[in-house]
């Protein structure tokens, strides 16, 4: 058998009793695979190793061991994302709705808030946060690639975004830091780093982290808390104790297809279902209200009319409500950050593109959203396509701004001009 740590195992024992046995054999097995398919950009082609739907989330499926769908074009072009099947649960409990305002506290690298961001759609708002910068930007690219029109990426400690953003959600995300239990098969690396007392190290902090996202929740708003360990520290002593000092949040009960949560937490093992271990919780907050929070001042963002002209001779009627440094940006429910102390803000909304005297440059981000502009496309053959994301100059046909497209999907911008197309691809992002 698989070498797990013995403090574990022994807890383990006393967790699951006669079930131990099927539960250990799990570790010599191959962990799981999974990939949600992004329904706002269907294609024909299909990740490989593509493999049975994942049963609790309508766009995800199991994929090979060996399949190498993140080294796709189309899973640069925001076709597909990688994820592992049971870390689908927790966004698909939350069930986010089109219109609301919703957070993803703890975000990166990006899964849960890209799950969350197509299930509404590019309406409402989802609020994006990761506190460690590095990690932010790697989910602000995430959600770029996604194609999520409608996000903001923030960097910050959640007790800051909470003095910000007094019952301003909806729905809250809060995906917490833990021991990692659950991905001892997945990552055996993660077993030399755990020790007997990680948890409770853990569950302090995911306290801390569940006050600041009750704080702003709206009244009869829903959350809800995940982890990826199996331990009970971490997971119900962490809800029970929450609760005991919110005696205005409950829990609620769930169902997803062949899960159930009858008192609204559920631990996911992997001698249970095809999956990694994880926790989920649903919790209310009683009463009614409406999320709230002081949107900026029009005037503050609003782009000058040099700007809108150079946009709108690029895309007529094209609507834009924020500019920073010649940055236009379209997010109609932009909040106000003037009292946002240790609060990074890396993404807002939909970037368009960068004024350069009076010629609008479109950006990457927009011709990656679920909603791109109308404008020339040009279809790539599977090598141009490879040659475009590194970076190569490719022969075309036409003149002016353009889209390159592989399996009818946009991979970025271009700019033709006597019969070459200047690649706009950005270079940080290049093989």
């Amino acid at each position: 058998m698989t070498n797990l740590p013995q403090a574990f195992i022994d807890r383990m024992a006393e967790q699951l009793g006669s079930e131990l046995p099927a539960f250990l054999r799990t570790y010599d097995e191959p962990f799981q695979r999974g990939v949600r398919l992004n329904p706002h950009k269907a294609t024909l082609q299909q990740p490989e190793g593509l493999e049975a739907p994942v049963p609790w989330e309508p766009t995800g499926r199991y994929l090979s061991l060996g399949s190498r769908a993140g080294a796709s074009i189309l899973h640069e072009a925001g076709a597909w994302y990688l994820q592992e099947p049971s870390a689908m649960i927790p966004a698909a409990v939350l069930n986010p709705q089109p219109g609301e305002r919703v957070l993803d506290l703890c975000a990166a690298p990006g899964g849960k808030s890209t799950q969350l961001g197509l299930r509404m759609a590019g309406q409402g708002t989802l609020v994006c946060n990761e506190p460690i910068h590095d990690r932010a930007r790697i989910l602000s690219r995430n959600i770029e690639r996604m194609g999520i029109p409608n996000a903001i990426v923030t960097s910050a400690y959640p007790d800051s975004l909470a003095a910000l953003w007094p019952e301003a959600f909806d729905a809250i995300q809060c995906d917490a830091p833990c021991s990692g239990e659950g991905m001892f098969r997945r990552h055996p690396e993660t077993r030399a780093e755990w020790s007997p007392e990680s948890p409770a190290g853990c569950a302090r902090r995911q306290l801390d982290i569940l006050h600041s996202a009750a704080l702003m929740l709206r009244p009869g708003g829903r959350l809800v808390y995940s982890t990826c360990t199996l331990n009970q520290i971490e997971n119900e002593g962490v809800i029970e104790t929450f609760l005991q000092g919110h005696d205005d949040f409950t829990l609620e009960p769930f169902a997803l297809p062949m899960l159930s949560a009858p008192e609204g937490m559920l631990t996911v093992f992997p001698h249970h279902v095809r999956g990694e271990g994880h926790f989920v919780a649903l919790l209310r907050r009683r009463g009614q209200g409406t999320a709230v929070w002081k949107t900026a001042s029009p005037k503050e963002y609003a782009p000058d009319k040099a700007a809108l002209a150079a946009l709108h001779a690029f895309m007529p009627g094209q609507a834009a409500n924020i500019s920073f440094g010649g940055e236009m940006r379209h997010c109609p429910d932009f909040p106000d950050f003037t009292r946002a102390r240790g609060v990074q803000v890396l993404r807002t909304g939909l970037h368009l593109g960068t004024v350069k005297g009076k010629v609008f440059v479109p950006d990457h981000a927009w011709a990656m959203a679920i909603c791109p502009p109308d404008v020339p496309r040009i279809d790539l053959t599977e090598a141009d396509a490879r040659l475009y994301q590194s970076g190569q100059v490719i022969p075309v046909h036409g003149k002016g701004w353009v889209l390159p497209c592989y399996a009818e999907l946009p991979l970025g911008w271009g700019k033709v001009s006597d019969g070459m197309m200047k690649n706009h691809y950005p270079k940080g992002l290049r093989r």
